[in-house]
């Protein structure tokens, strides 16, 4: 019998210095780290990868996929909720990848935010539009289409049925099809604004570092309560005041 270790990719896909904060927040995230902690564990073992996640950080979307493709046993990812925008890169690092026939696959360009004058947003533009080709070649890789081919299905952000991604190669079986019969972040992506991360993690360091603190404050000598010197002080004529 073979055994099989399962990890789980489920929640917004984030880096690994903002997955605290998103703890913190109690949402349910997932990490690059997080990811490799689990891949580790299996010691060699064959891999089951559960995939729910509406996508999220690219760059670490990328470092998951790349997790999974490097790992010397055997890969399964399964989609078995959806997997949009960079959970689908994920979803590619498998050597074969599995949907549910209720669930969803999504594929978009890469989203950013820039400032400054027109320069500055050519070039943002310049930079993202590059980006979109390198994870193209995640889904080019899996499914034998052109990246011409690709790249428009990314323009027009499309989502696929368990059937329609079959059709386009992007997975090799639908679950629990054993007859055969089935033929082959979203526009909210849950990620929490870079402001609301930056001042959780100041208040997590802030928390730490009061922590920190006490536990190498000396040692007080317990005093008597306030009531009970006030007693004292009043029987020598004297009064003590909070």
């Amino acid at each position: 019998m073979i055994n099989i270790a399962k990890v789980t990719i489920k929640g917004v896909i984030v880096s690994n210095d903002d997955y605290e904060i998103y703890q913190w927040f109690g949402i349910e995230a997932v990490s690059p780290n997080q990811v490799a902690e689990q891949i580790s564990s299996a010691n060699g073992e064959a891999l089951e990868v559960d995939i729910n996640s509406g996508g999220g950080d690219v760059y670490a979307g990328s470092e998951i996929y790349t997790a999974l493709k490097e790992y010397k046993g055997d890969v399964t990812t399964r989609i078995v909720g959806v997997a949009a925008s960079a959970a689908s890169v994920a979803a590619m690092g498998g050597r074969k990848v599995m949907i549910s026939p209720t669930a969803q696959m999504m594929i978009h360009n890469v989203s950013s935010v820039s400032r400054g004058d027109y320069r500055d947003h050519q070039h943002e533009s310049d930079v993202i539009k590059n980006y979109n080709k390198s994870i193209a070649n995640a889904y080019i890789l899996k499914s034998g289409l052109s990246e011409a081919e690709i790249l428009d299905l990314m323009d027009k952000e499309s989502w696929f049925t368990a059937q329609q991604a079959l059709e386009k190669g992007l997975v090799d079986e639908i679950m629990f099809d054993n007859s055969l019969k089935l033929s082959a972040s979203l526009g909210a992506s849950g990620m929490l604004p870079p402001e609301v991360i930056n001042r959780i993690r100041n208040e997590l360091v802030k928390a730490k570092n009061a922590k920190n603190e006490e536990q190498h404050e000396p040692e007080r000598t317990p005093q008597a309560p306030l009531s009970l010197l006030q007693r004292k002080m009043n029987l020598k004529g004297r009064v003590l005041t909070r």
